[in-house]
């Protein structure tokens, strides 16, 4: 038996697939760097949320309106590229993980330097060896 369900290990290929595809295929010059984060699909395997990141200054909204628009390219050569009897409907959202992953840096970062600033022990800098 495989240590994953089917959805998952579906959701990794397409994954692979759709970053290429958005990354050879797509030809649009408004659309920024994008980076495609996750897959999930729902337990019947007929819809698949993709979840991208958009590097630098982008519009979002801008973004996807394009990839929106751009679904059924995807959509058709995913069905050249993978093998399954039917290719998932592509819902793409913005991925909000990345944002939450640094402002929790952030945090870690003004902790350390209030820390430091009242004297005392420095959790992050204390050699555990």
């Amino acid at each position: 038996m495989h240590p994953y369900k089917r959805s998952q290990r579906l959701g990794i290929l397409l994954r692979e697939e759709i970053a290429d595809i958005i990354m050879r295929r797509v030809k649009d010059p408004r659309l920024g760097f994008v980076t495609v984060t996750d897959v999930e699909l729902t337990e019947d395997l007929k819809i698949a949320h993709v979840y991208i990141t958009i590097m630098g200054e982008a519009d979002t909204e801008n973004t996807l309106s394009i990839l929106s628009a751009a679904r059924g390219l995807i959509r058709t050569e995913l069905s050249k590229r993978v093998r399954v009897k039917f290719i998932p409907a592509l819902d793409f959202r913005i991925d909000r993980a990345v944002e939450r992953g640094r402002r929790v840096d952030e945090l870690l970062k003004e902790l350390e330097k209030g820390r430091q600033a009242a004297g005392g022990p420095s959790e992050l800098s204390e050699d555990r060896g």
